[in-house]
């Protein structure tokens, strides 16, 4: 895999100002992708996710969120640029598969007609005619039967499958750099959901990008990425690879995520394991780990200060954890035999 940097976010922080107080939905987050690299980011609901997807497409509010840090692609800060320059990037440089495709969709336009559009804003030197034949294309690549019919057919004539196809030819169509995944498979079956990944991964292959998978389903993450990022909170509470994550996991939270993983091996056994609790208010974080209400190895320190991440196992992860080395390779290890 070629080690060409095509993403570098450092030091991102999101807090958004609402009537009742200010919620800090990402918090100091940094990570750099690699050319070719498919990086999954795993985690609860409210744990950060998406909104860093938004972040990285400079999709926030500005009016309701205040934005810090930096977020380079190709040379370009996405956080300080023009919004011409974003523009300019947004599609042609990283490219962002939404999480419901149908809302996605303008239900008054063409599937084919939208595809085109976003082809005709990067390129508009291109006849319609050329554009029309780029969708065509495109269709092609995605898995559109019959796409010479289906180009003049609207977004409610395709099935959930077929509309998540549509949106991944949106995103491709001008061969980004980055293409952003987030959660490409919600509400679609398992059959469909495998199909789906199957095709990211050809795509991916085939115009040579790199792909943020973002996902609370640590099996998508098994399956198709090669480095991950746990977050909680707002916070990266575990950098690793996914081997590392699932032999030798570093983080009680991620221990946690895994033991509520159904599999063959624990098919049978009973009621999966449940993590304690819920995951904290954004406005109002406990203080120091915010993890520290649900973890049962909860300690004084847990309670004051903020874990860092550190150096930890063997397979050069990273975790944001009081615990001892030793303690957590320990309970590492129970996690995984469980």
């Amino acid at each position: 895999m070629s080690q060409e940097i095509v993403l570098s976010v450092k030091n991102l922080s999101v807090v958004f100002h609402t009537p009742d107080g200010d919620v800090v939905a990402v918090n100091d987050v940094s990570f750099d992708l690699h050319s070719g690299e498919t990086l999954g980011i795993v985690g609860e609901s409210g744990s950060g996710k998406s909104v860093t997807a938004s972040s990285i497409m400079r999709l926030n509010n500005l009016s309701t969120a205040s934005t810090t840090g930096s977020i380079v692609v190709s040379g370009v800060d996405i956080l300080t640029a023009s919004e011409d320059e974003v523009r300019r990037l947004r599609g042609s440089e990283v490219a962002m598969i939404f999480q419901d495709p149908l809302s996605a969709l303008n239900p008054y336009y063409t599937v084919g007609k939208q595809i085109a559009e976003a082809y005709l804003v990067h390129h508009p030197e291109a006849s319609k005619t050329d554009a029309r034949r780029v969708t065509l294309e495109m269709l092609k690549k995605v898995g559109i039967p019959n796409p010479e019919k289906r180009i003049d057919e609207y977004p409610h004539q395709f099935s959930g499958g077929m509309r998540q196809r549509i949106v991944i030819a949106i995103a491709l169509i001008n061969n980004p750099k980055v293409l952003i995944a987030d959660e490409p498979t919600t509400a679609l079956d398992v059959t469909v959901q495998a199909q789906i990944l199957d095709l990211i991964k050809d795509l991916q292959a085939e115009f040579k990008m790199a792909v943020i998978l973002i996902t609370h389903d640590l099996g998508v993450i098994a399956e198709s990425a090669q480095n991950v990022l746990v977050m909680y909170a707002g916070r990266i509470v575990e950098r690793s690879t996914v081997n590392a994550l699932f032999s030798e996991p570093t983080h009680p939270y991620a221990w946690g995520l895994l033991g509520a993983v159904n599999s063959l091996e624990t098919s049978g056994r009973g009621a999966l394991a449940t993590i304690p609790g819920s995951p904290p208010s954004l406005i109002a974080l406990p203080s120091g780990c915010s993890f520290n209400p649900r973890c049962v190895f909860v300690s004084e320190i847990c309670t004051i200060e903020v874990p860092m991440l550190r150096s930890m196992g063997s397979q050069g992860s990273v975790t944001a954890c009081h615990l001892s080395g030793d303690e957590i390779q320990l309970q590492g290890r129970k996690a995984v035999a469980q």
